[in-house]
């Protein structure tokens, strides 16, 4: 595979051969442009080289949404599986029960000073095996509830999903995915001894406030020890916002020294908050939060713990919206691990006789994923 120099890419130049991010994760597909925001990105990411079997030239047609049916057809016919929407059903209803006890949790230690450790242990042991049995279903899920109007409880419950889905794909034995679940569900729980207006803030926050709130994991950690929680969860909320250059805090601890649970919280926690819309911010998609994250600039992130992130949720998420080569949008609900650019996506506005969603495994021969869309871009190509 050759390499591709960033600053030799072209605005509307087309690749013959598809061009990856790096060994496995694919950028460009034949059927679409490089384009002026994709080289400024990659730019201000210090991306200097891409690779590719391909060389840049005119636009490679491809079939019309009306040609594709055909062929669409056959790959509902051979390959896909119907959703069962009353199974996605009860996880969200798993799942919004677990963002409610979330906020029970904490409403419980500002009012009575109480965080108990059985129970936590107990919600976690089932969360853990919930997602075991139902990873993509839950990625979906969080994607799609809601936010709830306090951003501490649903930022809590969100990494909490994400940081067992890495655990699991670290392979951490059952016992310390539990550990995990638990440290990431108290993790930001020195929150509470502040004042709300800081971390329910619907602005950017002063220099000042930002130094006020970089006390949370202190605070935290205080907290969980005076309540004889595992050192390992303890240092978790400790060092969660430790960085692998040395540029976290409190401690400033560097590489190795940081905690695994710390270490596996701290990415999950900023794919969160890049994926995740505030009243001062707008939520970016999957796929740019994937790129920034892999980015890694100033090597801040765990690269196993990074590589454990794309490895479950591809270059196109799960829950992400993507465009198809027959013109359809539809919504990613699995990646596939053995090719990660043609993930399992669910057809928008498509039903079966029945009534059913309709799964469909995109394919180097069949429908493929040109390019991502935002929520609303999807919703435009919906089918009314």
């Amino acid at each position: 595979m050759n390499g591709v120099p960033v600053k030799d890419l072209r605005p509307d130049d087309y690749y013959n051969a598809p061009v990856f991010l790096d060994d496995d994760y694919i950028l460009l597909t034949p059927e679409t442009p490089v384009t002026k925001q994709l080289v400024t990105a990659l730019q201000e990411w210090d991306f200097r080289q891409l690779r590719s079997e391909g060389t840049p030239g005119e636009r490679i047609e491809v079939q019309t949404a009306a040609e594709t049916d055909g062929a669409e057809a056959k790959v509902v016919a051979a390959g896909t599986v119907v959703a069962d929407a009353e199974r996605l059903e009860r996880i969200r209803s798993f799942y919004e029960d677990f963002v409610v006890w979330v906020e029970a949790l904490f409403t419980r230690y500002v009012t009575r000073n109480e965080v108990g450790l059985k129970e936590i242990t107990d919600r976690s042991k089932s969360l853990v095996e919930t997602v075991a049995e139902n990873r993509k279903l839950m990625l979906r899920v969080i994607g799609t509830v809601p936010p709830h109007s306090n951003y501490l409880v649903a930022h809590a419950a969100r990494s909490t999903v994400l940081a067992v889905v890495l655990g699991q794909a670290l392979k951490l034995p059952a016992h310390r995915l539990i550990e995990l679940c638990m440290a990431s569900v108290v993790h930001e729980i020195g929150m509470v001894r502040l004042p709300p207006q800081l971390y329910m803030a619907d602005r950017k926050l002063t220099d000042q406030e930002r130094t006020s709130i970089s006390a949370h994991p202190l605070l935290g950690y205080k907290i969980l020890k005076e309540k004889q929680f595992p050192l390992a969860i303890c240092l978790a909320a400790l060092e969660h916002h430790e960085r692998m250059n040395g540029a976290g805090y409190p401690r400033r601890v560097t590489g190795e020294k940081i905690s695994l649970y710390a270490r596996i919280i701290a990415v999950a926690c900023s794919y969160d908050a890049l994926t995740a819309a505030r009243p001062f911010k707008e939520a970016r998609g999957g796929s740019a939060s994937i790129l920034e994250l892999l980015r890694n600039e100033g090597k801040q992130y765990d690269e196993t713990v990074i590589k454990a992130l794309v490895y479950s949720l591809s270059i196109f998420p799960v829950g992400s919206y993507v465009l198809l080569t027959n013109g359809k949008s539809a919504q990613v609900v699995d990646v596939n691990t053995e090719n990660p650019r043609y993930p399992v996506v669910q057809v928008l506005g498509v039903r079966t006789p029945d009534g059913k969603e309709v799964i469909v495994q995109t394919s180097e021969t069949g429908v493929r994923v040109l390019r991502a869309l935002t929520k609303a871009e999807a919703a435009e190509r919906i089918p009314s």
